[in-house]
């Protein structure tokens, strides 16, 4: 018994959407095709004054879906425009086709390494099928509204702060494939999942601001310290060069005298050569 019941349980969940709709729609036994018999009859009679209650009008985005006696009529929902339905008998719902749009309130989350943030998101859907989003499910827009908020919680306790930071795209992407499956029976399509705004504590943000700080530091000093090295060689190489050639050196005094007189006018620096101070210090 037990595992008969089980065998049933995972046969249930394992049909479609047109399953369970074509669930619903049925013969109307002969009880049902009496009464709607009686129905006709009677419209016919009254036909100038019935025919105000059995005309009805859908927008070009809407669709109606028409229960008779509690069944759904056709698997195809009527609209846009004008379509009849039988009084006393038939009733109808009207479904919107314009996608919806709503933001996923802050849920504060866990990442995998154990850093708490507090993320939000915006969801894109629209009903892809009427019928199934009215037989299948009560309120097709409250529930996708309540699985976006836990496939979102879920998705991302399984990200790191870096990977939550750094690859949203493929988050979002992750998020609409699993929603979009999950919806699939309720006939609602979801076309885009956003991730808003990732807020972290403060500080964390102060951790991350002292690290990256700490980072530009030490990239600094290495570039200074490169500069040095790269200076000195050629501070060398220039040295040897002015040491081959004795005139070289005259010429640098020169140039430093130009430097200075453009800066400085009222300095005026003689260079006395070295060979002259050698003399008066060995006497």
């Amino acid at each position: 018994m037990e595992m008969e019941h089980h065998m049933e349980s995972g046969k249930r969940r394992g049909q479609s959407k047109e399953d369970l709709i074509s669930e619903r729609t049925g013969s109307l036994g002969c009880v049902g095709w009496f009464i709607v018999i009686l129905s006709g009859i009677f419209t016919f009679a009254l036909f100038p004054l019935t025919i105000w209650f059995c005309l009805k009008i859908v927008q070009e985005y809407e669709r109606a879906v028409i229960f008779r006696l509690g069944r759904i009529t056709d698997r195809k929902a009527k609209g846009p425009g004008i379509f009849f339905v039988l009084p006393c008998t038939d009733s109808f719902v009207k479904v919107d086709l314009r996608t919806v749009s709503f933001d996923i309130p802050p849920q504060e989350i866990l990442t995998k390494d154990s850093v708490t943030v507090c993320v939000d998101g915006v969801v894109y859907f629209r009903v892809s099928d009427p019928i199934a989003s009215v037989a299948n499910v009560s309120n097709a827009d409250f529930s996708t509204r309540l699985l976006a908020q836990t496939t979102l919680r879920n998705v991302l306790g399984t990200k790191n702060l870096a990977e939550l930071l750094s690859d949203r795209e493929g988050i979002a992407h992750g998020m609409q494939t699993s929603l979009d499956e999950a919806t699939d029976n309720w006939g609602i399509k979801v076309e885009r999942v956003e991730i808003k705004d990732v807020k972290l504590p403060h500080q964390l943000q102060r951790a991350m601001a002292a690290e990256a700080e700490a980072a530009r530091e030490a990239r600094a000093k290495v570039i200074a310290a490169e500069g040095e090295m790269n200076a000195s060689r050629a501070l060398k190489e220039a040295s040897l060069v002015i040491a081959e050639s004795p005139s070289a050196l005259q010429l640098r005094y020169l140039q430093t005298l130009n430097t200075i007189a453009a800066e400085k006018n009222s300095t005026i620096i003689f260079p006395l050569p070295m060979d002259v101070m050698s003399h008066f210090m060995k006497k």
